[in-house]
C-alpha cells in the first residue's frame, strides 16, 4: 500500500510509519538472517569439525526475544492485533467508536504497567550486573526487549489514535 500526500502531515505519516512499521521489521529481518547465519555456523561446527558453539542457543532465544517485541510495535502500528470481535464487528456508530477507544485505552494502560514495571526488574539486573549463564551476556540486554517493544506499542497507538477510534487502518 502506497500512502498519498494530502497536506501538512503527511511528512509526520512518513516518519511514523518508518519508524513504527518499517524499521522494526528491516531490524527483525536482520535478526532473524544473524539466527540462521549462527545456526549453520553451529552446525558446520558440530557436524564437520565436531565442536559446536554452546551459546549459540541462548543467543538465538534473546534473538526472538527481540524479534517478537519490536513486531509488536508493527503490529499495534498497523492495527493487526489478534483479538476476538465475534460481537463488536457487529457494532456500528457511537457504540463501535467506544469499543475501539477502550480497546486503544487498555493497550495504552497495559503498556504503561509492563514498562513501569520492566524498568524495575531492568534497573536490579543493572545494578547486580547479572549476566547470561552460556553466553555472558549482560541481562539487560534481552530484558530491555519489553521495555522498548510495550513504549514503542504505546506511542504507535497514540500516532494512530484516530485509526484505532473510527476502527479505520490503510
Amino acid at each position: 500500500m502506497t500512502e498519498k500526500p494530502n497536506g501538512p502531515g503527511d511528512s509526520e505519516n512518513r516518519v511514523a510509519r518508518f519508524a513504527l512499521f518499517t524499521l522494526p521489521r528491516a531490524i527483525i529481518g536482520t535478526l532473524l538472517l544473524i539466527a540462521v547465519a549462527i545456526n549453520i555456523v553451529n552446525v558446520i561446527g558440530r557436524y564437520v569439525f565436531h565442536a559446536s558453539i554452546f551459546w549459540t542457543e541462548e543467543i538465538l532465544i534473546y534473538i526472538i526475544i527481540w524479534s517478537v517485541f519490536l513486531g509488536v510495535i508493527a503490529i499495534t502500528y498497523r492495527g493487526e492485533h489478534l483479538k476476538l470481535d465475534l460481537a463488536s464487528s457487529r457494532l456500528t456508530g457511537k457504540a463501535k467508536t467506544i469499543v475501539n477507544a477502550l480497546i486503544a485505552a487498555t493497550i495504552l494502560v497495559c503498556s504503561i504497567v509492563v514498562v513501569a514495571q520492566s524498568s524495575r526488574v531492568l534497573a536490579a539486573m543493572a545494578e547486580t550486573g547479572q549476566v547470561s549463564i552460556a553466553a555472558g551476556m549482560p541481562m539487560v540486554i534481552p530484558h530491555a526487549a519489553l521495555i522498548v517493544g510495550f513504549s514503542l506499542m504505546a506511542v504507535a497507538v497514540l500516532v494512530r489514535l484516530r485509526a484505532y477510534v473510527i476502527g479505520e487502518f490503510d
